[in-house]
């Protein structure tokens, strides 16, 4: 898929999870995808597949996550999202990095952020 097809994925994508619609959001990955949660707090780590995924957002939700787009970068199979996290109440500016395969399904997505705010969250591993 072409970079802009990419972008218009990804903003698709962050609507349907501000809206709650979860279902679309999983049906757009890879079955093997890899997110990616840098840091030492109790969510870091690498989750693998649509199952382990779906398992982080409802520990996500239970802290009333939501992010906030602010731009999307498009270059190739890369998209670099510019974005406003708020979790139980703190906020912090991001850049989520959403990796496409070449069917259009994401095949990898890691944020770049707070992870002291994680921590403050979540508690250190």
């Amino acid at each position: 898929m072409s970079a802009s097809e990419n972008k218009a994925q990804a903003e698709a994508a962050y609507k349907a999870f501000a809206a709650g619609d979860l279902e679309n959001v999983m049906s757009n990955m890879a079955d093997d995808i890899e997110w990616i949660v840098p840091g030492d707090s109790g969510i870091s780590g690498t989750y693998r597949g649509k199952d382990e995924v779906a398992g982080y957002f409802r520990t996500i939700a239970g802290k009333s996550f939501r992010t906030e787009p602010q731009q999307f970068i498009a270059e190739g199979d890369h998209v670099a999202v510019l974005t406003r996290i708020t979790v139980d109440g703190q906020s912090a500016d991001q850049v989520d990095v959403v990796t496409f395969r070449s069917d259009g399904k994401v095949a990898r997505f890691q944020p770049f952020g707070d992870t002291a705010l994680q921590e403050r969250v979540w508690g250190r591993k």
